[in-house]
């Protein structure tokens, strides 16, 4: 399973939520993910010190800051470009598998008190979203696959 996160302050999808200040995350369900996967994952977001204190030093978190998520599946982060020019997406979790996890993973957020906004699972969606930093961190779940 893999996140990425940025700072926003606000994103969209559409179809899908909007948030104000928070994290937009996208997220890649991979073969062989658990719910203990999405909800490690989960924790690792809510708790991942990407956001300035008083003297502009990474030292809060989603959960510090009382931000929003917004949610977005991505199956394209699991990408593999090693051979070709055009990727495979092999290690990417079947819809039917990957929805799930995905759903459980924006629960154990809000689980954490964290308000969270989701696109449309499985549709094309415009992503709207004011970085703030410009901050961008990839958050990898190590899973059997």
């Amino acid at each position: 399973m893999r996140a990425v996160v940025q700072p926003v302050s606000r994103a969209r999808s559409t179809p899908g939520g909007a948030i104000g200040a928070g994290l937009c995350v996208l997220l890649g369900v991979a073969v062989g993910d658990s719910p203990a996967d999405a909800d490690r994952l989960a924790g690792k977001v809510a708790r991942l010190r990407i956001f300035g204190d008083a003297d502009g030093r990474f030292d809060r978190s989603l959960i510090d800051t009382g931000g929003a998520a917004l949610v977005v599946s991505q199956f394209t982060l699991l990408a593999d470009t090693a051979k070709g020019n055009r990727p495979s997406f092999t290690r990417a979790a079947r819809p039917e598998e990957a929805e799930p996890l995905y759903e459980r993973f924006a629960a154990a957020l809000r689980a954490l008190g964290v308000p969270v906004e989701t696109g449309v699972f499985g549709a094309h969606m415009a992503v709207e979203l004011v970085n703030d930093g410009p901050v961008t961190i990839v958050v990898d779940v190590d899973s059997p696959a």
